[in-house]
Parts: C-alpha cells; structure tokens; sequence
C-alpha cells in the first residue's frame, strides 16, 4: 500500500512539474522568475527546507542578528524561484557576444581566461557553487566552443529527471549522472580533453573531512583526485546575480595546487583549498546562496 502511494505521488508530481513548466515556458524569462520567486518567498518558509536553512545561516554567522537571518534567507529563498523560473528560458537567458561584451544579461570580464582554457589543448577542471543561477556556468562552456562534460545530480522522480535532462541536454554538452560509474565517465571526459564542470559545495558522505565557515563536514574530492591523475589546470566559477535582472560570471584560477612531498597533487588540502574558495564566494553575496541543503552532518 505504502508503495502505490509513493509511486502515485511521485506520478502527481512528474505531472505538476511538467504543467509548471509549460506555465513558465509561456511567460517570458522576466515575468517567469518574478512569478517563481514570488512563490518561492511565500510558500518555501513553510517547507521544511526553511528550518534547515535558519540553522545553517545561524551556524555560519553566528554574529548576525535575527533581522539579518530573516532578511537573507528570505533573499534566498527569492533567488532559487528566479532560478527556477529562468531554467526554462536558459538559451534565452544566455546572450553574451564575445564582440560586444556586457551589453546584455551576462557580463564577464574574463574572456581571455575562457579563451586559454579553449585554445590551450588541454583538459580542465573546473569547479562552482550552488549561487545565483548556477546553471550558466555550464552554458558558458558549451555556447563558446569549449568540448565540455557536466556533472549533475538526477532527481529521484524519474518524470522530473527526464523533463531537466531534456533542456539541459541540447545545452550543455556531455552529461554525467552521479552514480557508481560517473567516475569512470568523468576520468574518460578528461583523458578525450574536455573541460568538466560540477558543483561542489554540498555534503558528500564518502567524501574528506573540510572546514566550511569554522565548522567540520564532508565534501566531495573528486576535483582534487582527477587534478591528480590527469595534472590538468583547475579553475573556479562564480555567477553573481546583478541589479537590472544581469549575472556577472567570474573565473579564478587556474590555481596552484597544494602537493604532497612527492610532487603530486594533495587531494585533502586541494578539497580544503577548493572548499575556502567558495567560502569566500559565499560570504560575499549570502543571499544568493541555497541554504536548504543540510551541509554539516
């Protein structure tokens, strides 16, 4: 009985899901976050995704008062309906021209690293975290050039997995899957010289043991040991959600890696290094970041 249920559920919410999109998919890419983050405002404190988000914002700044808690997860909660609202006009959304640079939605100043990273013959490593719309990153690779691999969690109803694969699918290059064997996709991607991206700023419960603003937790090593392997370049990116309904995408890198004594790369003080960088992102702009996902365990 239990099973029927969870199965009916999960087939009313593939359905919901694949409504809410063609609801989105009408508006334009404005109208579609205004309305998602709205709806995100209103309804997300009443989830329990709230309370996880109250205590990891109070763990992380414990100097902050009520008022300031409130004010960014509200902040937060607003950016993830906008980035819900905006997956479904992503090649819309993404209109930056290498010959008229900043004059649209996205801004960047670092061409010249996406260009070296491009044109250098070389695989890469290239990691982001779960701010702004964290999507772009993975658009900005495939829209210019980049032979590129993705790594990306599948959501567990499989009506919802299909309808996110499909409009990643045809933006974003090759897509891994977290599961037994991406390892061995993502080792494949690096050895054919494509340049993989994933997020790294979530627990990862085999992963090593890191500081995240003062506090011991779990995170994933994969960027490091890969760096180790295939000695390949290893670079940040950040979006940054601009006033004017604009993101600005940052690159970092490529970074020196800690080594052990024997030359190669340290893979615990690389996830550390890794780990501080995003931070730093992080304490930047709070209210862009997703606070719902219960980092330290």
């Amino acid at each position: 009985m239990r099973r029927h249920l969870i199965l009916y559920g999960d087939r009313l919410l593939g359905r919901a899901v694949k409504r809410l999109i063609r609801l989105l998919r009408r508006a334009d890419p404005d109208r579609a976050a205004d309305f998602a983050a709205l709806v995100a405002r209103r309804f997300g404190p009443l989830l329990p995704a709230h309370k996880i988000g109250l205590a990891n914002l109070r763990a992380a700044f414990p100097d902050k008062d009520d008022a300031w808690i409130k004010q960014t997860l509200k902040d937060s909660w607003d950016n993830l309906g906008r980035v819900a609202g905006e997956y479904v006009h992503m090649a819309r959304i993404w209109d930056f021209d290498v010959d008229h640079p900043n004059t649209g939605r996205i801004q960047t100043d670092d061409v010249p690293m996406f260009e070296m990273l491009r044109d250098d013959g070389k695989p890469a490593l290239v990691f982001a975290a779960h701010l702004a719309n964290w999507e772009l990153p993975a658009i900005a690779a495939a829209a210019h050039g980049l032979p590129s691999a993705v790594v990306y969690r599948m959501p567990n109803n499989k009506a919802v997995a299909n309808e996110i694969a499909r409009i990643r699918a045809p933006l974003m290059g090759r897509l891994i899957r977290t599961r037994a064997q991406a390892a061995v996709e993502m080792a494949a991607a690096l050895s054919v010289g494509e340049h993989l991206g994933m997020l790294v700023d979530q627990h990862f419960s085999r992963g090593v043991d890191v500081t995240f603003f003062g506090r011991r937790c779990k995170a994933n090593p994969s960027i490091a040991r890969l760096a180790r392997q295939f000695d390949c370049p290893v670079v940040g990116v950040r979006v940054i959600r601009l006033p004017g309904r604009k993101f600005r995408i940052e690159a970092t890198g490529p970074y020196e890696l800690p080594r052990g004594a024997d030359g190669k790369v340290d893979v615990p003080a690389t996830t550390q290094m890794i780990t501080s960088v995003v931070e730093g992102w992080v304490r930047e702009n709070p209210g862009q970041y997703l606070w719902f996902h219960r980092r330290w365990r």
